[in-house]
């Protein structure tokens, strides 16, 4: 059974034959983003922008999160996340303000989303001149400014620049989290059913190709080749220069094939947090230990990940699962438990400090040292939890592949029993560490490997019979 923390699109259909080869991880400490100039001035009444994002990081102190906007000083035309999860979408120019704001939220960091803004000014309804669709649904909206008059030029398509996933090129305003496959028509306004369909089965909402024209100033980002980030897929002179942005921000995480990371709606406090595409769990003050679970839950199944202690993160660290109704990891307000804090409760982790493995059979393993690479490899099958590291080495001589014998494992006992088990870090107080789920690496990857359906990039091969953590393979095998 294919398990998810949250609901919305997923990226989860496996069948059908478009995808979506690979996305962006952006930033926003590190004012990540892109930027193009376009050649002419586009039709400044009507056009249309498509993009897929998934976030990583909510309810950020920051003003504002731009996906797509063009921008000079302070006028810009743009759609963007407010620090309330909302989403605004902007048509004005020459002080003039046209913006509308979504009534509902968009806080899932499981989701891929599907955005599209259709603005066309020639409408003789006000509603339909700035249109918001969400995976398909129309969006109801707030006005804060009104819509914009019949025929109004807006400053977006106006021959100035355009920027993915940033505020111009010296603000700190920045997108956090994943984009994948961003389009622009100049001069078309498109139903967002040329971008993605309901899948028959599911009913999900997911991407098609577009087929459509996209005018003289358009564009398409289709990020297919980690060696040409920025350039423009619709082949015109509309290409994007690079912001801090480089290969190492390529993912594989996409709306076709959407990867576990890391999830703030599951966390004890707010005095942890995500950064670096949801991979990296750091912690802002406070005291105690905080726990965040991962976004992906399984029942059954077979499958690998990787944890990596950072040079900073200190021996403060325990990393493993938990069944997602543990009564302590991470619901406890206390915040002093951590992954296999308390015996025979359904949790186990591998404390960093002292090499050994915590829950009810407690054993030392090995020590892990600062840039070292910590396997898992998890049996739900055969109810059994491995931890390694370099190549070969397992501890208690592990062998994940010996099935019901569970050589050298960490037994599930009862606690686990038909529950929903995910991957969590619990981090003391100043510390921080990462985890690889195959979609994104924060940490430098020496000799990559993949499953054996070839998804996710990790320092060590999978053991056999074992894969990574995506929807592809919660499809086959979850």
């Amino acid at each position: 059974m294919e398990v998810l923390q949250r609901t919305a699109n997923r990226g989860s259909i496996s069948t059908g034959s478009y995808e979506i080869p690979g996305s962006i991880k952006f930033e926003e400490n590190n004012t990540e983003g892109m930027y193009a100039q376009p050649t002419a001035a586009g039709n400044r009444r009507t056009w249309t922008v498509s993009a897929w994002f998934k976030r990583s990081e909510i309810s950020r102190a920051s003003t504002y999160m731009p996906i797509v906007q063009a921008q000079v000083g302070s006028e810009t035309g743009s759609i963007y996340i407010l620090a309330t999860d909302k989403i605004i979408v902007d048509v004005g120019y020459g002080g003039t303000r046209n913006r509308m704001q979504t009534k509902a939220v968009y806080r899932d960091t499981s989701a891929w989303y599907h955005i599209v803004w259709r603005v066309d000014t020639t409408q003789g309804t006000a509603a339909n001149r700035n249109r918001v669709y969400i995976n398909g649904v129309l969006q109801e909206l707030d006005t804060i400014d009104g819509y914009p008059d019949q025929n109004f030029e807006s400053f977006f398509n106006n021959n100035i620049p355009i920027y993915v996933g940033t505020y111009g090129t010296t603000n700190n305003y920045g997108y956090c989290g994943y984009m994948a496959e961003i389009q622009m028509t100049d001069g078309v306004s498109n139903a967002p059913t040329e971008f993605g369909e309901f899948d028959e089965d599911s009913g999900i909402w997911k991407p098609i190709e577009y087929k459509g024209s996209y005018g003289a100033q358009g564009f398409y980002l289709p990020f297919d080749d980690v060696s040409a980030i920025g350039k423009n897929g619709h082949g015109n002179d509309v290409n994007f220069t690079l912001q801090n942005i480089s290969a190492a921000d390529y993912s594989t995480d996409t709306p076709t094939n959407n990867f576990c990371t890391m999830n703030m709606l599951d966390r004890t406090n707010g005095n942890s947090k995500n950064q670096e595409g949801a991979t990296k769990v750091t912690t802002d003050g406070g005291s105690g230990w905080c726990t965040m679970m991962a976004t992906m839950g399984v029942t059954r199944g077979k499958w690998y990940w990787e944890y990596f202690k950072t040079s900073n993160g200190g021996a403060n660290i325990y990393f493993g699962i938990a069944a997602s109704d543990d009564p302590y990891i991470p619901y406890s307000s206390a915040a002093q438990y951590y992954i296999g804090n308390v015996a025979e409760q359904a949790s186990i982790g591998f404390q960093v400090s002292n090499n050994s493995i915590k829950n009810s059979n407690n054993s030392s393993a090995f020590a892990l040292l600062s840039g070292e690479v910590l396997k898992v490899a998890l049996d739900m099958d055969n109810g059994a939890l491995y931890f390694g590291k370099s190549t070969s080495t397992w501890a208690s001589s592990g062998d994940p592949t010996s099935g019901a014998s569970k050589t050298g494992a960490s037994s599930l006992w009862a606690s686990f029993d038909n529950k929903i088990v995910l991957p969590g870090i619990s981090i003391y107080q100043g510390g921080n560490a990462q985890a690889n789920f195959g979609g994104y690496a924060s940490n430098a990857i020496s000799s990559p490997q993949s499953d054996a359906n070839g998804y996710g990039t990790f320092e060590y091969a999978p053991p056999s019979g074992y894969y990574a953590l995506c929807t592809k393979n919660l499809a086959e095998y979850g």
